[in-house]
């Protein structure tokens, strides 16, 4: 008998991706805690939609673009992760005190006292000089670059495998990390210790371009764990994975993006070790949780891979 093709459903669910899942999934979480606690609801319709309109698009990305797209067509279908967490991240700024009325800055500070005596930013008031300020800005800023770069470098390799690996822990980071700032809402030493810094901080082109982009984008109690320092690290990591020695370069980029958040007066050391701990085990468990068939291409694969044959990536 002739083998009938697989169910629409059987077909759809063969083409995901381990980071599809994760996208759909945070969708759905933040439409649940929206419908519980977004009150009055109307004001957060906006929520709701930007949210069913993503895990639409990542089912409409699942079923029509295949491995034998066009360039850009796969492009869109590997690295869509990256426009989405723009939307993402601003949704959460309506979300922060879903949960909670209050930041929780006291705890952090109380628990900073105790590990190293105090907060690192407020010892470094007056300390930093132009120059610092500058190198350390630079290093910050530089996060809004890291993502897209190594993926189109990626993509432009034709490390398929790789990018999405770096997806899944790029997904896996940023969802903790939102889902964090709503359980655990912290505003930072720049808004906790307003008014008792002695000077302020400057510098002739890095620190302005940090202050613009954090005022008109960032979260008001978006601060624990360092979404920036999570991100960074697992950019290195797969850049290091990928590349070896040739994105050593990373690694001073990323030291300063870490102390640039600190001294920058955006975090504490906590979230920062904390953001790094994020990053650490979503790259790891990415790389651990990856499958390591290759996705199917037709519904002959998809029907290949349904009734058990396995296909070894071309891309290891």
């Amino acid at each position: 008998m002739p083998k009938s093709k697989p169910h629409l459903f059987e077909s759809f669910f063969a083409r995901m991706l381990p980071f599809d899942h994760l996208t759909i999934l945070y969708c759905w979480i933040i439409i649940i805690l929206t419908i519980n606690f977004g009150r009055p609801l109307a004001r957060y319709g906006d929520i709701l939609i930007v949210h069913a309109a993503a895990i639409v698009g990542v089912i409409l990305l699942v079923r029509f673009i295949s491995p034998a797209a066009n360039s850009l067509a796969r492009f869109l279908r590997l690295l869509y992760p990256v426009i989405m967490m723009l939307f993402f991240y601003q949704a959460c700024a309506k979300m922060v005190h879903f949960l909670f009325p209050d930041f929780f800055d006291h705890q952090v500070v109380a628990l900073e006292s105790i590990l190293w005596g105090g907060d690192l930013s407020l010892w470094l008031d007056g300390r930093s000089g132009v120059v610092v300020t500058e190198i350390l800005s630079a290093g910050y800023f530089s996060y809004y670059f890291l993502i897209p770069a190594l993926a189109i470098v990626l993509f432009l390799h034709g490390r398929t495998d790789d990018i999405k690996r770096f997806m899944t822990a790029t997904c896996l980071t940023f969802f903790v990390s939102y889902l964090s700032f709503i359980a655990y809402p912290v505003e930072g030493p720049r808004f906790y210790f307003a008014g008792q810094y002695a000077t302020d901080l400057v510098g002739p082109i890095f620190r302005p371009l940090v202050t613009m982009v954090i005022d008109r984008g960032a979260i008001h109690g978006g601060a624990m764990p360092s979404s920036h320092v999570a991100e960074a690290l697992v950019v290195l990591i797969f850049a290091l994975r990928a590349y070896g020695r040739k994105a050593f370069f990373l690694i001073p980029v990323v030291i300063a993006l870490a102390l640039g958040t600190v001294q920058g007066r955006f975090h504490y050391i906590t979230d920062v070790v904390v953001g790094a701990a994020i990053g650490a085990l979503a790259a790891w468990a990415a790389v651990s949780w990856y499958p390591s068939e290759k996705e199917p291409a037709s519904d002959e694969e998809v029907w290949e891979r349904i009734t058990g044959k396995q296909y070894v990536s071309d891309n290891p």
